[in-house]
This record gives structure tokens, sequence and C-alpha cells, in this order.
């Protein structure tokens, strides 16, 4: 079984690589990095091209022999789900739609993302009101090598979040700092790489 794992950041490779090592070692992984498509989203790219790109890159990825994709950047919803439709019935998943189906168990959701065009989209995805932060600062400082200012930034930006009852964390490159959030708001968290897996794993496991 091989799964592709195509990412807009590098900073998403190794959290989704540590989830399957915990939660599906057996499966083989194949990771796809093109870190320009964020900084050309960012800089006003189209969702016409964006999405060639994503196509091209899905295609590379099933031509490669991958029985699933996952996609790790959660800010190019639409151009996930032309690659989804394209690729049927292959599974194609966008990086955030398993943490929402699992925060529908809950009541009041947060939404704590470090990469503003992610909170552009994906709240609406929930199919409900939540209540979204970004964490000012605290992509630069990943950018920088400094994951504890990252994680100090995210917990501190996690208070503002009031009258919730889960806190989703947006971005895969978030997920380092689950324990941290966890601890400053004293709730239950969610992170998109072990959310993910575990819906790889039950739908071709």
């Amino acid at each position: 079984m091989r799964i592709a794992l195509i990412h807009a950041l590098r900073h998403s490779v190794d959290p989704i690589n540590a989830a399957f090592a915990r939660l599906w070692p057996e499966v083989s992984l194949a990771n796809l990095l093109d870190d320009s498509l964020s900084a050309d989203l960012a800089a006003g790219a189209s969702l016409d091209v964006m999405t060639t790109r994503f196509l091209a890159l899905a295609r590379y990825a099933r031509d490669t022999g991958a029985d699933g994709i996952l996609f790790t950047c959660s800010a190019f919803g639409p151009c996930i789900e032309a690659c989804a439709a394209d690729l049927a019935p292959m599974p194609v998943l966008k990086p955030n739609e398993a943490m929402i189906e699992d925060a529908a168990a809950f009541g009041s959701v947060g939404v704590l993302a470090t990469f503003a065009p992610t909170l552009v989209t994906m709240p609406a995805e929930f199919g409900r009101p939540v209540q979204s932060l970004l964490i000012e600062g605290a992509l630069a400082a990943l950018n920088a090598g400094d994951g504890a200012t990252h994680d100090r930034l995210a917990a501190e930006t996690a208070r503002k979040l009031p009258g919730c009852d889960v806190i989703t964390l947006a971005q895969f490159s978030l997920a380092r700092a689950a324990d941290a959030v966890a601890r400053a708001t004293g709730l239950p968290v969610l992170t998109t790489p072990d959310s993910a897996v575990r819906k790889l794993k039950a739908l071709l496991g």
C-alpha cells in the first residue's frame, strides 16, 4: 500500500510522517514537496493556475502507483476538490477533512492557523459557525528554526478562543504545538495529521 503525501510547506513533512509511523507504520509513503505553491498563493496566483498545478501533482502521484493521496496544506480546498473529482474513485483527501469530521462530535469549535489564506477557505468547511484566529508570527518563527516560540505563540493565541469545546489546529506544522495548546486551555485538541491517517487507514487499511 502506497500513500502519496503532497506538501506545499516543508514544515508539513515531518508531522505527517511521524503520524503514519505511530498510527499506520505498515504503509509505504511517497513525499512530494513544492514549496512554491504556498508562496505563489500568498502572492495572488489565480485559482485556475493553482488547480492546474495541483492536478499535475496528483496525476503524477497516481502514475507512480499511489493507492491514495493526502494533501497536507489546508489553504487549497478548491484545488484538492478538483483533484479528487479527477482521480475518483481513488481516495484523495484534503488535509483537514478528517479532522473536521472528528470535530463534529463536539459543540463549539475553535480553529487556529499560522497561514492566513487558510482562514479564507477552511472555516466554511466545518458547515457551521466556528471561532478562528491567526497565530501571528508563529510561521515566521518556525521558518527561522524557532519551534519553541512557534509553540508558545500557539498556546497564547489559543487562550483567546473563549467558550470552545474543542480546538482544531489547521496546519500539519501546527501539530507540534498540540500539547502546549492543550495545557494552556485544558481543552481537547485535534490535529490534522492524526485525523487524516486514521481516516485513510479506515478507507484503505
